[in-house]
């Protein structure tokens, strides 16, 4: 049996979860069956899952790997940032392939598993610290630079934030207009500025 190459194997793995983010932002979690699954990658289930244990660790693998390139937005431009991104893939239909922008549908998925789903949770606490960390640590180098308000603790900043977040989400998975949002999303920025 011939052996297959370290590259190989890593293009297999991120063909998988190209194939798959696609199947599960169409299909969320409960709809992306191995079928499916096997259609969006255009492998069979023994290639998907030679790389992956199971559907569920290949989701949360899908949910890491955005909660990281969040992270790293956040680090640089901030949470508001992020919440651009995900409005204007929302607005295009489309993200840019490499998953940077493609959050929205794995976002609604990883939201609503962690309202269902105990053992999910308890994997995703895990590792959605890192993201919450680098919320905290830009909100605290801003206000050091004095780009940042100081009237109001960096938790509650880092709270406000994340709840904003979590509304446009919200608002975007109910399908309501985006009207204004950019608008809003400028108010929300200009609000943790200093004055």
């Amino acid at each position: 049996m011939p052996r297959v190459s370290a590259g190989h194997l890593s293009a297999r793995r991120e063909q998988i979860l190209g194939g798959a983010r696609t199947c599960f932002s169409r299909y969320g979690y409960e709809g992306a069956t191995v079928r499916r699954l096997e259609e969006a990658t255009g492998l069979s289930r023994g290639a998907i899952f030679h790389h992956f244990r199971d559907k569920d660790s290949l989701f949360l693998e899908l949910a890491q790997l955005d909660s990281r390139r969040m992270a790293r937005v956040v680090a640089e431009h901030g949470l508001v940032q992020v919440m651009r991104d995900v409005l204007a893939q929302s607005a295009s239909g489309e993200g840019d392939g490499t998953g940077a922008v493609s959050w929205l549908g794995t976002w609604l998925e990883v939201s609503r598993r962690l309202r269902t789903d105990p053992a999910f949770r308890a994997d995703w606490d895990e590792h959605s610290a890192e993201l919450t960390r680098a919320v905290r640590e830009r909100l605290t180098r801003q206000r050091e630079v004095g780009v940042v308000r100081s009237d109001v603790p960096v938790e509650v900043l880092a709270g406000y934030l994340e709840l904003s977040f979590e509304g446009l989400i919200s608002h975007l998975a109910m399908g309501l207009p985006a009207g204004e949002l950019r608008a809003v999303l400028d108010v929300v920025e200009g609000s943790v500025r200093s004055r």
